[in-house]
């Protein structure tokens, strides 16, 4: 019993301490590769399933939060995601629900760059996890309780095995990566609109269109405000992850 309380204790104290930045060569480093990554095609291809597991994680989230029922969240192999939800087919509760998904991946990485800027290292590596086992419980598909069991896997074995440079560096790439790549899947939203919209194709189906749909508000100022959010948290981000100047060598 000794042992077990023990151990419970350790962990109280790894997931409320606070772990030191790494070097500041380390957060340049992995946030040059997180970009890279979101401008490399086919790395992008990849690496966007995190996004879309995010960007459907926040959906089914806010339906919960606003009283509708999720009935399950689905994640294909070609990157794009559907969250399924009853209730009202309109009103506020929908309304959140539908702004959540492209919301999500930047407001998430902005949380993450606050808890790293905190020196919560190991905080952010296990609150990223719990979201993962909470999203894994609504998956009703192959492909997409593969691609979450292998990120929490990635997340787990990280924050278990590594050491602290590595985890810092691990949860820094994370950071940086939602940050950066929060704008990509917004650019690709408005390019298939207007590709939509020059085909006059009479359903449109994006989350800014059924917000149109849902508001009387045009879906390019929801596009807007979806870029908004990114660049916003971007900007902010950035600044929390930057390397203290005292710590950048004299010139």
């Amino acid at each position: 019993m000794d042992v077990i309380i023990a151990s419970g204790t350790d962990l109280f104290d790894r997931l409320t301490g606070t772990q030191p930045a790494p070097p500041w060569w380390l957060v340049i480093l992995v946030g040059l590769l997180a970009l890279g990554t979101v401008l490399h095609g086919r790395t992008w291809r990849i690496a966007r399933n995190v996004v879309t597991i995010a960007h459907e994680g926040g959906h089914a989230l806010i339906a919960l939060v606003t009283g509708r029922k999720l009935d399950g969240i689905k994640l294909h192999s070609d990157t794009s995601g559907v969250t399924v939800s009853r209730g009202k087919p309109h009103g506020p509760g929908m309304v959140f629900t539908a702004m959540a998904g492209y919301l999500t991946p930047p407001l998430l990485g902005l949380l993450f760059a606050a808890l790293l800027a905190a020196g919560r290292i190991t905080l952010m590596l296990w609150f990223s996890l719990a979201l993962l086992g909470a999203m894994l419980v609504m998956i009703r598909n192959v492909y997409g309780a593969v691609s979450v069991l292998v990120t929490g896997a990635v997340v787990f074995g990280v924050s278990w095995l590594a050491g602290p440079t590595l985890q810092a560096a691990f949860a820094y790439l994370a950071a940086w990566f939602l940050l950066f790549a929060a704008t990509r899947p917004v650019i690709e939203l408005q390019r298939t609109r207007a590709q939509q919209m020059r085909a006059r194709s009479m359903y449109l189906s994006s989350d800014a269109d059924q917000l149109a749909h849902l508001t009387g508000v045009p879906g390019l100022t929801w596009v807007a405000l979806f870029i908004a959010v990114a660049l916003g948290s971007l900007a902010l981000g950035g600044l929390l992850l930057a390397p203290d100047t005292a710590s950048l060598p004299g010139l």
